[in-house]
């Protein structure tokens, strides 16, 4: 080969790789924003579904018509101001705080909200941080908002009382969020934790949307996702393999219910089962069959009361 074609190899050859660059550049900029920035999530579309009959419609009516109060912290890092309500039942020492799930806000906890109240909890339902109208410049999914959880749970102490006993409650990012914060030091007020369709580990759900939302090759996916936890590192200080669910509750030994939809097609059944196997303390699992993504209850509302209460009555 001579010169003038090695040349123009060459330029061929930097051609190529910087279109390469820019590609994969402009690709991990989109599933960042995708990913961690706020706002409306259209790629979720896929998992979104609505019942011509709502079966929790009392329960949605009866959080509505509660009366709320407005309590804030500011949070553990960031210096955001956190909104929640709050919703007190008379003489009670036992109350709740229930954490919602990825793009969703504390009143889609309405039922729950509904529920435990009716079980005879004060009710705590935090926006989390980037969420609703809690400030925050990214979602943490779990990771770092476990220390804003403790937060609340100290702020709940500190209005209602130290012989408070509390249970944390949360449904697929709020699951995650409650097995993280499982892990860290808590009030020992913090009696039991309950976790709804929460996945295993931030890296392990993205490589699962990769392939589910994005149908990316396994390696492709991967390279993606890769990139994904050095940005993450960057700018919200973790990257996503450190975010695991499985590694917190093997810190903890307070007891916890798991449940999980048995036909989940955005956290998948399978990772339930190794969130349950690596608890340490007490704990129950109920795989709803016929439920997808945080429609357990919705799909078998009785029953999941009944179990959600006959675990509570073991231990709180």
């Amino acid at each position: 080969m001579n010169r003038k074609h090695r040349r123009k190899f060459w330029v061929t050859i930097g051609i190529i790789v910087a279109v390469l660059v820019a590609f994969i550049g402009v690709g991990e900029a989109y599933f960042f924003n995708v990913a961690f920035v706020p706002g409306k999530k259209a790629v979720l579309n896929k998992y979104s579904s609505k019942n011509k009959k709502d079966p929790l419609a009392e329960k949605k009516r009866w959080y509505e018509d509660a009366k709320k109060q407005r309590w804030y912290i500011k949070s553990n890092t960031g210096d955001y101001r956190l909104d929640a309500n709050y919703i007190p039942k008379k003489n009670s020492d036992k109350a709740v705080v229930l954490l919602h799930g990825f793009t969703n806000n504390k009143d889609t906890m309405g039922p729950y909200a509904a529920m435990f109240h009716q079980m005879g909890y004060n009710v705590l339902m935090p926006d989390a941080r980037a969420h609703g109208q809690s400030q925050g410049k990214y979602i943490g999914y779990g990771w770092p908002e476990k220390y804003d959880v403790r937060k609340w749970v100290r702020k709940l102490i500190a209005e209602e009382g130290k012989k408070q006993k509390i249970v944390i409650f949360g449904v697929s990012m709020g699951g995650a969020t409650t097995m993280m914060a499982s892990g860290i030091k808590m009030p020992s007020q913090v009696k039991a934790y309950i976790e709804d369709c929460g996945y295993t580990s931030v890296r392990d759900e993205f490589l699962h949307e990769a392939k589910d939302i994005y149908h990316l090759p396994g390696p492709v996916g991967q390279f993606f996702v890769n990139g994904l936890s050095v940005i993450a590192k960057a700018n919200l200080g973790f990257y996503l393999g450190d975010a695991s669910a499985v590694n917190s509750v093997e810190k903890n030994n307070k007891p916890m219910l798991f449940i999980h939809g048995g036909k989940d097609p955005f956290v998948p059944t399978k990772m339930v089962y190794a969130n349950y196997k690596a608890a340490k303390g007490p704990k129950q699992l109920w795989i709803a069959k016929k439920a997808k993504h945080a429609r357990s209850f919705e799909t078998y509302p009785r029953e999941y009361q009944r179990r959600v209460s006959e675990f509570l009555k073991k231990y709180v």
